[in-house]
């Protein structure tokens, strides 16, 4: 790889720079030499040769957009001279071969997890409180504020103390001295933790359950059920209002769609019924605390790696992110999958131009229609809704290299690796099948964070190039940049930092392993990744309305 720029396919008409080029610099290419018309920012691209109107943009080796006028060689990609383009594509042209990676150093490596009476294994341990409708969200936000800091998750707010200390000073009339008032950042665990055993009491609060369509409130209902089912939970608190359109009887029906055994503790109070806040929120605190004792009895075990189940997600993305980042996420997909482990790719959107491919890596016809039919149906849906996948690219992609939808997918596709497809999921779905998984989301970040952590995703793998802090209530998220800058400049929301890629001093190979030992730390508890330090629970249900 050439230190100034980069050729990603044989096939390709771009190159990408990997650090900023003044106009006028000559690049050597090949048996000739490019001379820059533009200067080109790292992570833009720029021709290989002219380009006539009409023609073609390839990168990755596939169709990622067209020019809409004269590109003369050495001149910048943009959003000026290029239009959004993708390949078309039908059902299963061909069947493609995979190619295993060899995995035996890792065969006999084991993670410490919570061990589920299912077979499921967590990587965590997670007491949830859940509100069937928005009208139960200030009685959560109660029980929150009575349980997190005298359990021990809660954490000294160095931001109040700061303000504390600056309405003193104008209190002592020294408003002067806030201008030079330095932030020093105390955060600690403001209480010894009560529960060894109990990695932390989360609240989902939500905007639905009510109010909107029957079909919003089925579809919350199975996501809770996701959630609650899901390896990192060990049970939960329901608070039903009583009249709601989620009812509690929803829930428990897909529940025991999910495990006909199911056997977590599982408290339900409905505030209808008990009457007064205060017998509802007295008897909800003091039996999600007698339940919690039971939970922190259930200690870590060894479990082997095929027990991970990692999530596939991207935000924030740059021009190296389908460079770096993205293919490591594909080299521990493809370790896992090897290892008998499960991974699951989403954001619909992001996968524009790349459907034949990952249809002709579908392990049947069934799976493979079955992406199809979703793909196009999200595609009209988007449509119309006057804002089709071409529209996805936000400005800080656009900014940072990524100027069409197809640049943006055909980057974002590399998080899936290389291995088959074993099953295609609808929103909200759980997986069930060792290997990859698609499952339908938007690539907005929370809502996909959100399905991901329902599919049952132990862990979530979270690629980031401008910056992202999206983190979730109950599966780690773990922040990978795609670039060193970022990872020196946000080190508080970066876990790995895969720039070694892009400046040469590490393969993607190395890099993939590098982050499978990392992602066995956390699994394992001896790491808390960044997100959850900062307490990013975020949760947001995506309501199957057009969201990109």
């Amino acid at each position: 790889m050439s230190h100034k720029f980069l050729k990603i396919h044989p096939d390709d008409n771009v190159l990408v720079a990997l650090t900023d080029l003044p106009a006028g610099e000559q690049v050597r290419y090949g048996d000739f030499t490019i001379t820059l018309v533009d200067g080109v920012p790292a992570k833009h691209k720029f021709a290989v040769q002219d380009m006539l109107p009409e023609q073609e943009l390839i990168m990755y080796g596939g169709l990622v957009g067209k020019a809409v006028r004269f590109i003369p060689a050495g001149g910048i990609i943009s959003t000026e001279n290029v239009k959004h383009q993708a390949s078309s594509f039908s059902g299963k042209t061909a069947t493609t071969g995979w190619q295993a990676p060899d995995v035996s150093k890792w065969q006999n490596r084991t993670f410490m997890g919570y061990h589920r009476a299912d077979g499921q294994v967590g990587t965590a341990n997670f007491w949830l409180v859940i509100p069937m409708v928005f009208c139960e969200n200030r009685n959560v936000d109660t029980i929150k504020q009575a349980f997190i800091e005298e359990l021990g998750f809660g954490h000294v707010d160095a931001y109040k103390h700061y303000v504390q200390q600056m309405v003193e000073l104008f209190r002592a009339g020294k408003t002067d001295e806030i201008a030079t008032l330095t932030f020093q950042d105390g955060s600690a665990n403001g209480h010894k933790r009560v529960f060894d055993n109990i990695d932390g009491i989360k609240f989902l609060t939500h905007e639905g359950g009510c109010g909107g369509t029957r079909h919003d409130a089925n579809m919350l209902c199975a996501l809770l059920a996701d959630y609650i089912h899901h390896p990192n939970v060990a049970g939960a608190t329901i608070l039903s209002l009583g009249c709601q359109n989620a009812q509690v009887s929803i829930l428990e029906q897909k529940i025991k769609a999910l495990d006909p055994n199911f056997s977590k503790p599982l408290i339900i109070l409905e505030q209808q019924k008990e009457g007064t806040e205060q017998v509802l929120l007295s008897q909800a605190i003091r039996r999600t605390f007698l339940a919690m004792v039971e939970a922190n009895k259930l200690q870590r075990a060894p479990a082997p790696l095929s027990k991970l189940v990692v999530g596939l997600e991207c935000g924030g993305s740059d021009g190296f992110s389908g460079i770096s980042a993205n293919p490591t996420l594909g080299q521990v997909s493809d370790l896992l999958v090897a290892l008998g482990g499960k991974s699951v790719l989403s954001e619909f959107p992001e996968l524009c131009g790349v459907e034949q491919d990952l249809i002709n890596r579908c392990t049947n016809n069934e799976i493979a229609e079955k992406f199809v039919h979703l793909m196009r149906s999200y595609a009209r849906a988007a449509e119309a809704a006057g804002s089709g996948f071409d529209m996805n690219p936000s400005p800080g992609n656009i900014k940072d290299g990524l100027i069409t939808d197809a640049i943006k997918s055909a980057g974002a596709a590399k998080k899936g690796g290389t291995s088959p497809v074993v099953d295609v999921l609808d929103y909200p779905g759980y997986v069930t099948k060792p290997g990859l998984n698609l499952l339908c989301t938007p690539g907005n970040d929370v809502e996909c964070t959100t399905a991901l952590a329902g599919s049952g995703a132990n862990i979530i793998l979270f690629t980031t190039g401008l910056g992202t802090p999206t983190g979730n209530p109950i599966s780690p998220v773990i922040k990978v940049s795609s670039n060193t800058k970022l990872a020196q400049r946000m080190p508080d929301i970066i876990d790995i930092d895969t720039g070694p890629v892009i400046s040469g001093e590490k393969t993607i190979e190395e890099m993939g392993e590098d982050l499978l030992n990392y992602i066995i730390e956390v699994a394992s508890g001896n790491i808390i990744v960044k997100a959850m330090q900062l307490g990013q629970d975020d949760f947001i249900p995506w309501k199957r309305d057009v969201s990109l």
